[in-house]
């Protein structure tokens, strides 16, 4: 594949983690954090002067200099992930009918999510 279609499709990927993680700052249901995060992974391998716009962002840049720096998750972050995946999962649980295998590995998705997310600290400790 030629470094000119990748490029494009590291900006696709990028443009559109990032429309997603821009409706999920107004709509709870998506993660905002974690999407901006992939955004900026795709546009540092398409173009490093959207990367450095995402990046220094006012509103978004913040998060993702904290994660980049010092792979801090804010506490806000986790209890949104904390509680939408509850919420999730007791959807999956209570009122999906979804096959019970795609429920289980579902269920254990959100498990390793939340383990992971919680591992991160939430503030930089100054050394």
């Amino acid at each position: 594949m030629q470094a000119k279609t990748k490029r494009l499709l590291y900006m696709a990927f990028g443009w559109a983690m990032f429309i997603l993680g821009f409706i999920g700052a107004f709509l709870p249901v998506l993660p905002t954090t974690p999407l901006m995060i992939l955004a900026l992974w795709g546009f540092s391998n398409g173009s490093e002067s959207v990367h450095n716009w995402l990046y220094n962002h006012p509103k978004f840049g913040p998060s993702l200099q904290q994660w980049d720096q010092h792979r801090v998750i804010p506490l806000k972050a986790k209890m949104t992930a904390l509680i939408m995946m509850c919420i999730s999962a007791s959807y999956l649980i209570f009122f999906s009918s979804a096959p019970t295998i795609v429920i289980i590995i579902s269920l254990g998705l959100m498990l390793f999510g939340i383990l992971y997310v919680l591992s991160k600290p939430s503030t930089h400790r100054e050394e």
